[in-house]
């Protein structure tokens, strides 16, 4: 018996989705009900539809080539979903920029998209000088990061920008397969890859919650940043039931409670460091839980202690579900009746759960290809609806991570069991996921390398009770060479974004390495217990 799992391909969702319709829709009718509500502002599915008629307009009059690509550089705000749903309603692409990137990291991706046209918080006017100084010809609109003064001085002002456009929808839907997304996440050499969004991908992004409890009277808490799918794939289920986002800019844990209380907070999506910082708030357990119907989590998974006490805290179901940029979320999802801690069925938190019924799943051998038998570790194959077709420009790494079956080739290694659980055992290409982000070890050695004082390094993810993940460098010195450990994270954090830094480096007095030369992490792993220095 094989390991594959079969699933009707088109079970759950609407093939007919466009992304474009989503808040013309829920205007017509809802109307007044609230859409979007970030600090004390709320805007309504009317008003929230009339600024994306006026964002479209005025993207039509700067960019009239279908599928262009629209950049937005923002934390969570109502600026991202205009500009998302300005974008679709033109015929345009957006591409939600990874605002913690460095200068030189986020010129990348903007160089790698070809965008024509940037809008971006002027919170962020490093990486708005850079974008001048580099990309002279792309278009800049400046969103006030704060009162009504537009800072920077950079670009057009928003505000000033839309206002000079009528709300006239133009009308535009697209096809089911039409480009609408375009996220970004790093190569296995560091280099930045676009993963391709279509409006038949986000149908599967938007059809995972039913379980949630996710209805018109939703209010959904969007705390994950925007330039995740984890978090906007919020923004995709919220506006498909007609719900109301509570958008969260910064997490700061005894706010984000006193807003979750306030606010009647139904439903949310957290990774597991961010439910950590929660429940060490000292009277988090004491607070109205009454309206929260479930928090689903993910890109990492949560440990028995700490799901207990999220738990007690909260005493709501959790649900965790496992996905990848390249599926637009979620393919699996480990039901709250799963989550048995010190139970029979605790050993089933260590998987991601069963996959939904769209879903389809393959483990095969390392290096035949052919199918594994149940419960034996193999490469995760997925074919969904909610798989991309490929990387922007890239069409050997397209055609690398996509065969002519339409089987994404996931680069884990997993096994599932008799009964359909899948088992997340390994990575492939040694990724690390540290608080729900993604880092590729190589990025950072390379960046560490280029340190005078360093000689060879290797970076890995050790467990952490937190974070999930930490990153740890092992680092190996030239002879006479000295530098301090911090004194080499304020190096890396000039060329990384803050995320992709080492908790912890551990200085030796040399890499172990194999006959042939390589590094051998599972020696550096099996040895590296010390923590941040």
């Amino acid at each position: 018996m094989n390991s594959t799992v079969l699933r009707s391909p088109f079970t759950g969702f609407a093939p007919d989705f466009r992304i474009a319709d989503l808040v013309r829709h829920n205007a017509a009718e809802f109307g007044e009900r609230a859409a979007i509500t970030a600090d004390v502002n709320t805007l309504s599915y009317n008003e929230l539809d009339k600024r994306t008629n006026r964002v479209a307009q005025a993207l039509r009059g700067m960019e009239d080539t279908l599928h262009a690509r629209i950049a937005v550089l923002d934390k969570n705000s109502p600026t991202v979903v205009e500009v998302l749903m300005g974008s679709a309603k033109a015929g345009l692409v957006t591409v939600p920029l990874n605002w913690r990137l460095s200068p030189a990291e986020l010129l990348a991706v903007l160089q790698d998209c070809q965008a024509t046209v940037l809008i971006a918080s002027d919170e962020f006017g490093a990486h708005l000088a850079a974008v001048t100084t580099e990309l002279p010809e792309l278009r800049i609109i400046a969103v006030p990061s704060s009162g009504t003064s537009h800072a920077s001085g950079i670009g057009l002002d928003y505000e000033r920008w839309i206002e000079a456009y009528e709300p006239v929808d133009p009308g535009h839907r697209g096809d089911a397969d039409d480009p609408v997304l375009l996220l970004y996440t790093s190569g296995t050499t560091g280099t930045p890859k676009g993963v391709v969004g279509t409006n038949r991908n986000l149908a599967a992004t938007s059809s995972v919650a039913a379980q949630w409890g996710v209805d018109g009277s939703t209010v959904m808490l969007v705390a994950m940043p925007l330039f995740h799918i984890g978090g906007l794939s919020l923004v995709f289920i919220t506006l498909q039931h007609g719900g109301q986002m509570l958008m969260i800019r910064e997490v700061k844990p005894v706010q984000l409670l006193d807003t979750m209380v306030a606010s009647r907070v139904t439903n949310a999506f957290l990774v597991p460091s961010v439910i950590a910082s929660l429940v060490d708030v000292d009277d988090a357990a004491n607070r109205d839980w009454s309206s929260l119907r479930s928090i689903t989590y993910g890109a990492s998974p949560i440990t028995p202690a700490l799901l207990l006490r999220a738990l007690k805290t909260f005493k709501r179901p959790l649900f965790q579900v496992y996905g990848m940029t390249e599926t637009h979320g979620a393919i699996t999802q480990l039901i709250a009746d799963d989550h048995d801690p010190g139970g029979p069925r605790e050993y089933l938190m260590r998987s991601a759960g069963r996959p939904y019924p769209w879903v389809e799943l393959r483990t095969v051998d390392l290096n035949s290809g052919a199918p594994t038998p149940v419960g034996e570790p193999g490469e995760l194959w997925v074919r969904s609806p909610g798989c991309t077709p490929g990387y922007f420009n890239k069409p050997t790494e397209t055609s690398s991570a996509i065969d002519a079956d339409g089987w994404l080739h996931t680069c884990d290694v997993a096994f599932i069991n008799a009964d359909g659980y899948l088992t997340i055992s390994d990575r492939l290409k040694d990724m690390i996921i540290s608080g729900g982000e993604n880092v590729y070890p190589v990025e950072v050695e390379a960046i560490l390398a280029g340190h005078p004082a360093v000689a060879a390094v290797a970076v890995i993810g050790l467990p952490d009770e937190r974070w999930g993940e930490a990153i740890h460098a092992a680092v190996q010195l030239h002879s006479n060479s000295h530098i301090e450990a911090d004194e080499l994270r304020q190096y890396a954090r000039q060329h990384l974004a803050g995320y992709k830094c080492p908790k912890s480096i551990e200085f030796v007095a040399s890499l172990p390495l194999s006959p042939t030369g390589k590094i051998l992490k599972r020696e550096i792993r099996a040895r590296s217990t010390k923590g941040p220095q």
